[in-house]
């Protein structure tokens, strides 16, 4: 078990590198906070010695990428449900979500997502700026590209 003082330590050197991958893999602020502790939970009461801040640092990024990689298996894998799969349960959705979603599904991925992330996850744009590790302006230009071809899609009502 490590003293208090290197797990501080620890902390404030890998922090950042650890959430970023997390997001990279795990793409959610939440399972991204969780994946952390684990992470340094398994540094506190790891007895491993390490040969240099080299070996350390690598140390890190393995246990962070086996636990993104875990916690996609089990819980993703599991215990949710995809976009792909809601579409086929019509009874359990109205006519117009029903619509909007076949359009959502229908667009390319790379606007998929930005919408995914914009209107079912409540991010920002800057925030999935730095989720993608895309420009903001970029972000911008697919919301407002994916909102031009699902206004196509959908039919234009004019109340925006």
């Amino acid at each position: 078990m490590r003293s208090e003082q290197d797990v501080n330590r620890a902390i404030e050197q890998y922090s950042g590198m650890i959430r970023r991958l997390c997001m990279i893999y795990l793409k959610n602020y939440a399972d991204t906070e969780d994946i952390f502790q684990t992470v340094f939970l398994k540094y506190a009461l790891s007895s491993v010695s390490f040969e240099s801040d080299e070996h350390e640092k690598a140390w890190f990024i393995r246990v962070t990428i086996n636990s993104c990689k875990d916690l996609l298996k089990s819980f993703f894998r599991s215990r949710t449900v995809s976009l792909d799969e809601i579409i086929e349960q019509p009874s359990q959705l109205s006519t117009d979500n029903i619509e909007v979603l076949d359009a959502v599904l229908s667009l390319p991925q790379k606007y998929k997502d930005v919408v995914y992330l914009h209107y079912y996850e409540g991010y920002t744009a800057p925030q999935i700026s730095r989720i993608l590790g895309k420009n903001v302006n970029t972000i911008y230009t697919l919301l407002t590209r994916s909102k031009q071809l699902l206004r196509e899609k959908l039919g234009d009502d004019g109340d925006e």
